[in-house]
């Protein structure tokens, strides 16, 4: 096993739980690698190193070949946004002694998973004089952490008959932040307004005084709820790592990793992580952007003779692993899979040669002659690597950015990391596919 990959991979998880935090994590690599912000670069030529990112979100990582851009890139491309929970704009009430945080919950979840967990709140807070509160609250030893209640057994007859998609309600998914306790008088209609709401009073003089942050203050917010607690090696044998948000922060640091570490031949080597992707990729950060056409635009500008078409070219003539997961295959839950064309815990980076669902809806179908040069590079670097789907056909299906890029005519095929219980508070790898994950990635760079 490389220890120091992997160890370095679990870190990343650890200090990168949201789009933001992530993309903060990979600039700071990239210019300890040598890549400069394209904004302090006014020309390049071969071997120069740049990113480009869009609201703290997103990035492009470019590192310059000999040939003509035009000629194509090879294009690693992944997302950094996992699952969570969202804070709602007007989020702090009370009920009944009981202070809530009301949140809104982001991209395909089960409900049920994110009840009585310990959680932590992470993001930024701007303020009306320009500053910027950054929130990271819950992963210290010493941190609070917060909660989503749950209905004990005992009552629970009821809920227990609903479907599992509606018995915890979306509704329902709100925070515990806080409590006070009722006055002697066990009477709650007694109880004066101003005393119910002491405790959301108090609530919002601690986030005053301790992080300078008012009730109005979350209208210009950006806060997840997030499974709080580090990245673990999983099972006896440390075979397996457990962790949240490895769709797709797993592909997305193997990718910026292997790029960190290769050196560009005669194409041009670049490395995407969009945000949005779990909700459609919308937005200005999201792949359906025109953010990465315009990174591309302002790299082609810096190389100088700058013309519209040379961008097109630059984009028909790449290449592109969309560096994506793909569901393990779940030797307890057999019946849902193709045993034969689904993917294997510790079986290697996965190819897929299509996406979507029930007849390809929403695929990108890969051209079987790039997949072909893909199989001799990797061979030829003895990494080993599976073909597969996700699940059988009418079972249900997914989705990648592989054919957002695929629109400008580019050779694409999705290539990533196994993962067993995907979308669950907390995920499960194998440490192997996260090494041979990087091994192709790396590999692939150099077609």
């Amino acid at each position: 096993m490389n220890t120091e990959l992997i160890n370095d991979y679990k870190n990343f998880l650890n200090t990168g739980k949201t789009e933001r935090e992530c993309c903060n994590a990979i600039v700071q690599l990239a210019e300890k690698n040598g890549y400069k912000n394209i904004s302090d670069v006014k020309s390049l030529k071969a071997g120069d190193k740049v990113y480009v990112t869009k609201f703290g979100k997103a990035i492009a990582l470019f590192n310059i070949g000999s040939d003509d851009i035009e000629m194509g890139m090879n294009i690693l491309g992944a997302h950094i946004d996992s699952p969570r929970l969202d804070v709602k704009q007007n989020p702090v009430y009370e009920k009944d002694f009981v202070v809530y945080m009301n949140t809104h919950y982001y991209g395909g979840i089960k409900k049920y998973q994110w009840v009585t967990l310990p959680l932590a709140i992470h993001g930024v807070v701007c303020k009306k004089d320009g500053s910027v509160v950054n929130v990271n609250i819950g992963e210290k030893e010493d941190d609070p952490v917060f909660c989503i209640s749950d209905i004990l057994p005992h009552l629970a007859q009821k809920q227990m008959k609903e479907s599992a998609s509606d018995f915890i309600p979306g509704e329902s998914l709100d925070l515990i932040i806080g409590s006070s306790q009722p006055s002697s008088d066990e009477n709650s209609d007694s109880h004066s307004k101003a005393e119910k709401d002491a405790a959301k009073k108090n609530i919002l003089k601690l986030l005053e005084s301790t992080y300078g942050i008012t009730e109005k203050d979350f209208g210009s917010a950006e806060l997840e709820i997030v499974p709080a607690g580090k990245a673990r090696d999983l099972g006896f044998d440390r075979s397996l790592i457990l962790a949240y948000g490895q769709d797709d922060r797993s592909c997305a640091y193997t990718s910026a990793r292997a790029l960190f570490e290769s050196n560009a031949g005669k194409r041009t080597n670049v490395c995407i992580c969009v945000d949005k992707e779990e909700i459609g990729s919308v937005g200005a950060t999201g792949m359906a952007s025109h953010f990465f056409e315009n990174a591309v635009a302002e790299v082609v500008d810096r190389l100088g003779d700058y013309s519209e078409l040379k961008v097109r070219r630059a984009l028909n003539n790449s290449n592109m692993l969309s560096s994506d997961v793909n569901a393990a295959f779940d030797p307890m839950n057999g019946d849902l899979y193709d045993r034969a064309n689904a993917s294997l815990l510790g079986g290697g980076i996965v190819f897929n040669k299509y996406t979507g669902s029930r007849g390809k809806s929403g695929a990108s179908d890969a051209s079987p002659e790039f997949i072909a040069k893909l199989r001799s590079v990797l061979d030829n670097n003895k990494v080993k690597y599976q073909m597969a789907e996700l699940g059988k056909v009418d079972q249900g299906g997914g989705g990648t950015i592989a054919y957002l890029a695929a629109k400008y005519g580019m050779y694409v095929l999705d290539a990533g990391v196994s993962v067993l219980s995907m979308h669950a508070p907390w995920e499960i790898t194998a440490a192997f596919d996260i090494e041979e994950a990087y091994k192709a990635y790396k590999a692939f760079l150099t077609i």
